[in-house]
């Protein structure tokens, strides 16, 4: 937890210090890459703080941060897939754990009966996601049928995320660091929602699936 928190609180001070520059792009798109196989990059409140910063200041150019975080989210959920393809589900020790041979479990019954669904709706969770495109790499999905989901599912979650940005920054545009700070609780709000629907229903069909939303 300390470490998280460390983590989110140097990333807010480098978006603050990058907000007026072009290196705020790359900062986006770069870890909401990294985040779609390695959680502990919190992207969604990355983008949230970018986007209240650039509806109250200007800057970052808001139009710009929706297609870098979709193309950010795409990319990476694409990289995932191939890593299921290719490393399967148990090459890693952390695979054979517990909590991760139920995500994977979870993921695999949904992907039989809701794929479209549960691709979309997966990458709103940053662990369930992970776990929805490694499966599917894994179990031999179709790729063809995997990237306009895939698409979807990066264009949905980034209108989300900075629909969230815009919202708080348009009610604080006067304080827009404090703008900032409330897209990012509102977003962790939607996050923990999102969680506690996804176990319940988990938890109905006897697969409980334990994520963490930021």
């Amino acid at each position: 937890m300390i470490k998280e928190t460390i983590v989110f609180e140097a990333l807010n001070d480098a978006i603050l210090l990058a907000a007026g520059s072009a290196w705020i792009y790359l900062l986006i798109v770069g870890i909401v890459f990294v985040d779609a196989f390695f959680p502990p990059f919190p992207s969604e409140t990355v983008v949230v703080a970018a986007a209240a910063l650039g509806v109250a200041t200007g800057q970052p150019n808001v139009w710009f941060v929706i297609l870098l975080a979709a193309s950010g989210a795409i990319g990476g959920d694409n990289l995932t897939f191939w890593f299921g393809r290719r490393l399967g589900l148990t090459r890693f020790g952390w695979m054979r754990g517990a909590r991760s041979v139920r995500a994977f479990d979870w993921a695999r019954r949904g992907l039989d009966k809701r794929a479209g669904v549960l691709i979309i709706t997966g990458r709103y969770i940053p662990v369930g996601r992970i776990a929805v495109n490694l499966t599917a790499g894994a179990t031999g999905f179709s790729y063809r049928r995997f990237v306009p989901l895939s698409i979807i599912a990066g264009v949905c979650w980034s209108l989300y995320s900075v629909g969230v940005g815009v919202l708080a920054g348009a009610w604080f545009r006067e304080t827009p660091l404090l703008g900032a700070a409330v897209a990012v609780v509102l977003a962790v709000v939607v996050g923990l929602l999102i969680d506690r629907i996804t176990s319940a229903r988990a938890t109905a069909t006897a697969t409980p699936l334990s994520v963490t939303c930021r």
